[in-house]
């Protein structure tokens, strides 16, 4: 099962959560790649929400995200629980993944 981690040079959010990612899945068989978004255009035929977004087999593990249409060049916002973050929550890769939380 692959990992995607979708971003753009630059975007602070993605500098501070690649390692996160990489030690969240180290003790999995799962493989990260790792895209960049270079423009607007590619973007959008994408569906790009924003950097950082992290896709499993495709999917969004954002809850909802595939009914959002907001494509485009910017820091993603992710609206938890516990507030506005710029980074997806743990639990929400674990579920992706079918590992449950952690």
């Amino acid at each position: 099962m692959d990992i995607e981690l979708l971003y753009f040079d630059g975007c602070p959010n993605a500098e501070e959560y690649v390692p996160r990612l990489r030690a969240l899945i180290a003790t999995t068989s799962h493989h990260l790649v790792e895209r960049e978004i270079l423009d607007e255009e590619q973007a959008v035929a994408e569906s790009f929400l924003g950097s950082p977004t992290v896709r499993v087999d495709g999917r969004d593990v954002e809850p909802g995200a595939v009914e959002r249409t907001d494509f485009g060049m910017s820091c993603r916002i992710y609206r938890t629980a516990d507030g506005s973050r710029g980074t997806p929550p743990d639990e929400w890769v674990w579920r992706a993944l079918g590992e449950g939380e952690r």
